[in-house]
């Protein structure tokens, strides 16, 4: 199933009929406008759900679209390459460097997960010589990497500034001074290729369940594949993909900075179509590394420690992972439905069940 314009409100997914979770749609060019309803649109968006569709076909957005399709032609040649080519430096860092298939968890039990991945920060992308695969670094692909990362960046701190301004913070205060350019942070451009697989008799399958360590997360995919676990909700069901947009969610490192007022989304990756090669684009905004928040464990920490810590449960063998923190690998995020919906305001709450009345 490709890109369309028909959602539909269910589909069939390992013998049975999954929701497909309807999404608000924000509209970019009206949040550079500072338009007063779309920023208050998108306040509540992240307060109730945590995640959102950023429309990108105004004249302000669609170079962003431009450099996607650039991308995605960039990813076609660097994971056709041999193994030996991707996997010149391996991962250099949690933040940078190639993670072959099978590298962390799988969705299902006893399996791996289903992807390899190309990570590039942006830290690393404005250096005088980047560390990357000279594959990319010797074709000119280093440009397409360039202006993908500066676009994304400033679509998610276009969405942060008016954040900041919808919930009225001022100074040192507002979301935007703790994600400084000039600063070392982990934000980083991952692109993803999700290899063929049969569920029944796979061991490499998808991509599972979690909350994003970053502030916000900035999506590109034109392949069915996301599925969420809204606020309040009973299942995971997919998001169908929309075209001139990408899909923003929260991450842990906002839901703490906003005193855990806004929603992390709880979500995973699923072949709905087992036997296409599935391509997708990330690009993961995370405050800076010395900022401090206090945790979903009640601990005042770093983002520097709350990305290592939570990025290597995420590596972790399964046995690991099961002896982890459970509060790491869906940040403090509860999927019991009754009590989904955590440390929230009355307003907040509402909104959320009303978010459920309407998918069930």
């Amino acid at each position: 199933m490709g890109i369309t314009t028909e959602v539909p409100k269910t589909v069939q997914w390992n013998g049975q009929q999954v929701p497909v979770y309807p999404m608000q749609t924000v509209d970019f060019s009206q949040l550079l406008s500072q338009e007063p309803a779309e920023i208050e649109k998108l306040v509540k968006c992240c307060q109730t759900e945590g995640f959102f569709y950023i429309d990108l076909q105004g004249i302000d957005g669609r170079r962003m679209l431009d450099d996607q399709q650039e991308t995605l032609k960039l990813m076609h040649r660097f994971f056709e390459s041999p193994l030996e080519v991707k996997n010149e430096y391996g991962l250099v860092s949690p933040h940078l460097g190639y993670e072959p298939v099978g590298s962390r968890t799988g969705v299902l039990e006893n399996t791996k997960d289903g992807y390899e991945m190309i990570k590039v920060s942006r830290d690393e992308i404005q250096r005088d010589s980047p560390h990357i695969p000279r594959n990319i670094k010797n074709n000119g692909d280093i440009k397409v990497l360039e202006n993908a990362i500066a676009g994304s960046n400033i679509i998610t701190k276009t969405i942060l500034s008016a954040l900041s301004t919808g919930l009225g913070l001022n100074g040192a205060a507002r979301f935007e001074n703790t994600h400084r350019n000039h600063r070392p942070s982990t934000s980083t451009l991952a692109m993803m290729h999700y290899i063929p697989s049969d569920p029944e008799t796979s061991k490499k399958i998808g991509h599972q369940k979690h909350t994003d360590i970053s502030s916000l997360t900035l999506l590109f995919s034109e392949q069915w594949g996301l599925q969420i676990r809204p606020p309040g909700a009973k299942e995971f069901g997919f998001i169908a993909p929309k075209v001139g947009s990408a899909i923003v969610n929260v991450g842990d490192s906002l839901r703490f900075a906003s005193g855990h007022t806004m929603q992390s989304c709880i979500h995973r990756v699923v072949p709905l179509n087992p036997t296409e090669h599935r391509y997708s684009i990330a690009y993961f905004l995370r405050a800076e590394d010395e900022t401090m928040f206090t945790d979903s464990d009640g601990r005042y920490i770093t983002a520097g420690q709350w990305h290592d810590e939570k990025f290597y449960t995420f590596t972790a063998p399964a046995d690991e992972q099961a002896k982890a923190p459970s509060y790491l690998l869906l940040g403090g995020m509860k999927e019991d439905a009754e009590v989904a919906v955590t440390e929230v305001s009355e307003k907040a709450m509402d909104s959320a069940k009303a978010t459920e009345v309407a998918v069930y």
